[in-house]
């Protein structure tokens, strides 16, 4: 690789992890083509990016980014899991992921420019997802309006009954 592709490569993993909002670094020492394959197509069904790169290269990328606290973690042979929109999407997939296949190994995590521990990573993972979220703040919301709804028909109900057995009785 000459200093013009390193320099493009660098380039585009900077914009990348300009826009990630989390990622999750992975050992895969292990893993085959097929395996790897299986997990970039679970990772992008949820909308997360993997790549398998150069640390020198993802290293002079963090600069100046959110993932800047993953520098001193670009050791040996690791891959990235970027999340742009869901948060808990990488740490998610990649946490099942790891139950079938012990030789992927969730090392560290950022989150907000705040570095996470796997143990942090891990506890992420069982967050419910933003749709999920998003759904128990939207049932909360309409819980009170329906509530307010039953009530207000009660009475009107109630009184509909009493004539229809005023009626029946003559």
């Amino acid at each position: 690789m000459n200093k013009e592709e390193k320099k493009a490569a660098i380039d585009e993993l900077h914009e990348k992890f300009a826009r990630a909002k989390t990622a999750v670094i992975t050992g895969y020492s292990g893993i085959n083509v097929e395996q790897i394959t299986e997990l970039r197509f679970k990772l992008r069904q949820s909308k997360v990016e993997y790549r398998v790169v150069k640390n020198t290269l993802a290293r002079k990328a963090a600069e100046g980014t959110s993932l800047a606290p993953l520098m001193d973690h670009f050791v040996g042979p690791v891959g990235i899991a970027l999340g742009f929109d869901d948060v808990v999407a990488p740490a998610k997939v990649l946490q099942e992921f790891s139950k079938t296949q012990q030789k992927l190994v969730i090392k560290v995590g950022v989150l907000d420019g705040k570095l996470l521990k796997a143990a942090d990573v891990k506890a992420l993972a069982n967050l419910p997802s933003l749709d999920a979220l998003r759904g128990k703040i939207v049932g909360l919301l309409q819980a009170p309006a329906s509530r307010i709804a039953r009530v207000l028909q009660a009475p009107g109900g109630q009184v509909a009954r009493v004539i229809k057995a005023k009626a029946d009785k003559g």
